[in-house]
């Protein structure tokens, strides 16, 4: 059975940083891409960013480029999100996901670690 578990959330000031951890079990972690994702309330899921298989590509949404980079440690079976400089916007539920890199869809989902950001 699949398991992803983010942690790493909490309550930081504006023009802090954060670092998401997702630990990935029951998948050949290295050959998935992963994904990060949010929800904030009232407002649609937004693709935060994706990392893939290998590492060696990523995708960054435009609200976040420049400030949040992703990473993993295919050894460690965990991918990161690394947060920085982050606004009172950023606020939402991160979730991270997994996509075996032959699909188009993410298969697995965590639950999701929540985020805020005070002004």
């Amino acid at each position: 059975q699949v398991h992803l578990v983010e942690s790493g959330g909490g309550l930081v000031q504006a023009g802090g940083s954060l670092r998401l951890s997702c630990a990935a079990s029951g998948l050949t972690f290295s050959s998935f891409d992963m994904g990060w994702f949010r929800r904030a309330p009232g407002k649609e899921r937004e693709h935060v960013g994706a990392i893939s298989w290998s590492g060696g590509s990523t995708y960054y949404a435009d609200s976040v480029k420049g400030r949040f980079t992703i990473s993993r440690d295919n050894a460690k079976n965990t991918v990161y999100l690394q947060m920085n400089s982050l606004k009172p916007e950023d606020t939402a539920v991160y979730y991270c996901a997994a996509r075996d890199r032959g699909n188009d869809i993410y298969d697995y989902w965590g639950q999701g670690t929540q985020v805020t950001v005070s002004s």
